[in-house]
């Protein structure tokens, strides 16, 4: 049988926001612990994916833009 599944009153949008605040790197200790026991760690580990790809890519297409637009030749 499958264990209940455990409700940690957690949005898509909490999630986020607590991936975008650890990727700044700060955090008030009160803020990460409500996170601790609110937060699903499986929907961290799949948003902390999702945000280090977009921020490779946004990282891709701006060295693209800048070595294309000549901005870097000096």
């Amino acid at each position: 049988m499958n264990a209940p599944r455990q409700d940690h009153g957690s949005t898509a949008l909490q999630t986020v926001r607590a991936v975008l605040w650890s990727f700044f790197g700060v955090r008030r200790r009160a803020e990460y612990e409500r996170d601790v026991q609110r937060l699903d760690p499986r929907h961290v580990v799949v948003a902390g994916i999702v945000a280090a790809a977009l921020f490779v890519l946004l990282l891709v297409v701006l060295v693209r833009w800048v070595v294309g637009s000549g901005v870097a030749a000096g």
